[in-house]
C-alpha cells in the first residue's frame, strides 16, 4: 500500500506545492523509517470543493460564506 497524504482539494494547490509535498514527505520516510526513496511512492488524492465538506456545508458553500 502506498502512503496516501490528507485529501486536498483540487483548486489553490499548484504542481510546485504537490512536488514539494511528494518531496517532504519522501524525506520523512527516509529519515523517520529508514524508507529508501526509490521504495516510496505518494499518491496525493484530490477532491472538488463540491465533494468535500464539514460542519454540514461543502467546501465551496463555506468559501463563498467566509468571502
Amino acid at each position: 500500500m502506498s502512503p496516501t497524504c490528507p485529501p486536498i482539494t483540487r483548486d489553490g494547490v499548484t504542481p510546485e506545492q504537490k512536488a514539494q509535498v511528494i518531496a517532504e514527505f519522501t524525506e520523512t520516510f527516509e529519515r523517520v523509517l529508514s524508507k529508501s526513496p526509490d521504495l516510496t511512492y505518494i499518491v496525493i488524492e484530490e477532491a472538488d470543493t463540491d465533494s468535500w465538506g464539514y460542519a454540514g456545508i461543502t467546501t465551496t458553500e463555506y468559501r463563498k460564506s467566509q468571502a
